[in-house]
C-alpha cells in the first residue's frame, strides 16, 4: 500500500473486533513507534533530538502490560493478567481502551532530553511522542488495522497500571485492533 493510500485510510476508529492481533502484527506496530531502523548507530523509526531517545513503549493486552525492546525488536512481560478495563478506567472510563484487542502506551523521560536541551527538551519530547504515535497508527492502516490516539487520562494511575518508574510519564494510548465492518 503506498503512503498516499494508507494517510487516506487513516481515521480514528473506536470499534474493534475481538480478535487478538498476532505477535508479528504487534511487533510491527511497535517498531514504527521506536523500532531500531539502523542497528550500527542506533537510529530509530521516528526523529529524536539529539539521539536522546526519552521514549517507552508498552503494549497492554489479554496477557498483561509489555514493554518493547528496541534493541530485540521484542516484548518483556512487566505485569501478567489483563488490565485493560484498569487502564480504560485509568483514560477516564473510555470503553475502546477496554474493548481494543491492544493498547500501546508511550512514555517519556524528558529527563533525556533535558540534560541535553534544558527545559526545552520537554518540548522535544512530546513532538517524539506525536511522530510515534503517528507512525504507529499509519503501520496499524498498512496491517489492515486501526486506532485511536486518547490523550485524556489520568497520568499516575496509568504509570502505576504500567509499572513506571521515577521520572517516566504517561504521554499517550493508542488503542488498536481490527475494526468492525
Amino acid at each position: 500500500m503506498s503512503f498516499e493510500d494508507v494517510a487516506a485510510k487513516r481515521r480514528s476508529v473506536r470499534e474493534f473486533s475481538d480478535e487478538r492481533l498476532s505477535e508479528k502484527e504487534l511487533l510491527k506496530i511497535l517498531f514504527a513507534a521506536q523500532g531500531i531502523t539502523e542497528p550500527g548507530t542506533g537510529h530509530r523509526s521516528v526523529p529524536s533530538a539529539g539521539a536522546t531517545y526519552p521514549l517507552e513503549v508498552y503494549l497492554v493486552n489479554a496477557d498483561g502490560v509489555l514493554h518493547y525492546d528496541p534493541s530485540s525488536n521484542s516484548l518483556k512481560e512487566v505485569v501478567q493478567g489483563d488490565l485493560r478495563a484498569d487502564l480504560s478506567e485509568a483514560a477516564l472510563g473510555q470503553s475502546v481502551v477496554r474493548n481494543a484487542p491492544a493498547s500501546v502506551v508511550i512514555t517519556g523521560f524528558a529527563t533525556r532530553t533535558t540534560q541535553k536541551y534544558g527545559e526545552r527538551g520537554r518540548r522535544y519530547v512530546y513532538m517524539e511522542a506525536g511522530h510515534a504515535a503517528q507512525n504507529v497508527l499509519l503501520q496499524a492502516v498498512s496491517l489492515g488495522l486501526a486506532g485511536v490516539p486518547i490523550g485524556a487520562f489520568d497520568d499516575r494511575e496509568v504509570e502505576g497500571i504500567l509499572g513506571c518508574g521515577s521520572g517516566e510519564k504517561a504521554l499517550y494510548i493508542l488503542p488498536v485492533g481490527r475494526p468492525v465492518q
